[in-house]
């Protein structure tokens, strides 16, 4: 009765790596969960490998991430990347879910619980505007979602749900708390 919920994970507490993102199947919106696993690599090229996501757009942000987000020890460590459920993921609107997700696992700090992210990633570090942001708003908040991180402009908000919009990487980093940041910039300065 619910698609969604085949492409969720339910936990009391979030997890470091995991994000959650609106994707549109046609005019349908349906929230989908994006994993990422960094380890350190046992060989001198680190491994990249995708489920569920474009390995190209994967490694788009990785590269946005150390440049822009100064996050530089992605480039030693393996890197695993999946979705849940076995969704396919291949519109830019999910760009901004992966990177999040990304940094997440790389500083092991999980993003904060209800937590969606909605917006396509530029190689400039710019979140630009996707289709649809009511929509997939609309729906994450019937899922009780309470908080979103989409890019400027996004329209009517439902009530009750916390949305933050954010122009690049920099200001969406800042959803990740503090603590167990060690791979993220000293001087919040570098990150606009």
């Amino acid at each position: 009765t619910d698609p969604s919920g085949l492409f969720l994970t339910r936990r009391d507490e979030p997890v470091p790596g995991t994000c959650l993102t609106v994707t549109l199947e046609g005019r349908r919106p349906l929230v989908a969960e994006v994993q990422a696993l960094t380890v350190d690599s046992q060989i001198p090229s680190p491994r990249r490998t995708t489920s569920g996501l474009e390995t190209s757009r994967v490694s788009m942000m990785l590269a946005v991430l150390e440049q822009r987000g100064r996050i530089s020890a992605l480039g030693k460590r393996d890197i695993y990347s999946a979705t849940v459920g076995g969704v396919k993921l291949t519109e830019p609107a999910a760009d901004l879910a992966i990177a999040l997700a990304l940094a997440s696992a790389a500083s092991d700090t999980p993003l904060p619980k209800n937590l969606v992210a909605i917006g396509e990633v530029g190689l400039a570090g710019e979140v630009r505007r996707v289709t649809g942001v009511q929509r997939r708003l609309a729906e994450a908040h019937r899922l009780g979602f309470t908080q979103a991180l989409v890019p400027s402009d996004p329209g009517k908000i439902p009530a009750g749900m916390k949305v933050t919009e954010v122009a690049d990487m920099g200001e969406a980093l800042r959803v990740l708390p503090r603590r167990g940041r060690a791979d993220a910039p000293q001087d919040d300065s570098a990150r606009r």
